[in-house]
């Protein structure tokens, strides 16, 4: 299927910062929040509106079709699901979670960076699987084909003449691609999206910090939702107050091998919510750019402490803006499937469904 989305849960660093409003104790079919109503707050911004929490508690992931998007390459997907535990243990757990566990996941490599990374943050991609996406990237990058997602100064950094020698991934594609993350994190982190270089290797220049706002401007709601925790972080213009949890990752994107940044946010608000956002800032291919939203909420299910848990995520993609009808329909699908997979081995191994 094309325009396979890549989704995983994410971890993502504590913060705290009060939220504004009044609390009150409310109870819904036998369900105390511990905030204002989680089920009504659910439906004020979202595709849900009307969950049945004791039912949702006992059931798998629920996933629905985002609202319509103005551009064809933007397509966004919600879901929703009751966890055992408070919003805070769950937001533990998020930053535990690695997904290159799995192999369903086809994440090849996880590794996580520091704010002032170095070429060497990135030897581990010499460690690559032997497999026909990484061998795919590997050939990508030696022909800097059209589709390879860099700068022109990027793609002026790298000689064909030094892309032999052993490996999977031979030490001259390592380097390059080490010395373009390493250059592409510190960009970000001192200037945040809008500072990254476009990708313009080839074709139009597209600029993800451009994508990004693109797909908040379609989703009015959402966006207010998350004003306040994505005002206060890189992803908006700035690199950001609050602090980032950053990573990159070798991965397969529609059967191709992607490296890609990513960066992940959280904070605690009042009655013990929690706001998160993962953005992925960077692909080599795929896709331009991915966003992650989680709202979390405290209730009681049959006495036990639970999280009602909302996530949101949207893909930018150039193969999306050439698809219609079922082959777009499929492509959502496949994107559903795959935030469902997700979702389903996290609450495995976090004691969930």
């Amino acid at each position: 299927m094309k325009a396979e989305m890549i989704v995983r849960i994410r971890r993502f660093p504590s913060g705290t910062i009060a939220l504004a409003g009044v609390l009150s104790l409310i109870s819904i079919a036998g369900l105390r929040s511990a905030c204002a109503d989680p089920v009504s707050e659910l439906a004020s911004f979202s595709i849900f509106d009307k969950v049945d929490l004791a039912q949702l508690a006992k059931s798998d992931v629920k996933t629905a079709h985002g609202p319509p998007m103005k551009n064809s390459r933007f397509l966004a997907i919600q879901s929703c699901y009751v966890a055992p535990g408070s919003p805070a243990q769950q937001i533990q757990a998020l930053r535990r979670w690695n997904p290159a566990k799995y192999r369903e996941l086809k994440v090849f490599l996880h590794s996580d960076l520091s704010s002032n990374p170095g070429p060497s943050s990135f030897e581990r991609l010499k460690n690559a699987p032997d497999n026909a996406s990484v061998r795919s990237f590997v050939n990508a990058t030696q022909k800097l084909s059209p589709e390879l997602q860099i700068s022109k100064d990027e793609a002026k950094r790298f000689s064909a003449a030094a892309a032999g020698g052993g490996g999977v991934i031979p030490p001259a594609v390592v380097a390059f691609w080490a010395d373009v993350l390493t250059a592409r994190t510190k960009s970000f982190v001192s200037g945040g999206m809008a500072a990254q270089p476009p990708y313009d290797h080839a074709g139009p220049s597209v600029r993800a910090s451009d994508e990004v706002n693109g797909l908040l401007r379609d989703q009015g709601k959402i966006r207010q939702q998350f004003s306040g925790l994505l005002g206060a972080t890189a992803i908006g213009r700035g690199a950001g107050s609050l602090p980032a949890e950053l990573y990159w990752e070798l991965l397969d994107a529609d059967d191709h091998g992607v490296v890609t940044l990513g960066a992940s946010y959280s904070r605690g608000g009042a009655g013990g919510t929690y706001q998160a956002a993962d953005v992925l800032y960077y692909a080599s291919g795929g896709y331009y750019v991915g966003l992650t939203l989680h709202q979390l909420w405290p209730v009681t299910v049959d006495g036990k402490p639970s999280t009602l848990v909302w996530r949101g995520d949207m893909i930018s993609s150039a193969t999306l803006g050439s698809l219609r009808g079922v082959e777009r329909l499929g492509s959502e699908s496949v994107m559903m499937k795959n935030v469902t997979k997700a979702v389903t081995l996290f609450r495995r191994e976090t004691g969930g469904r």
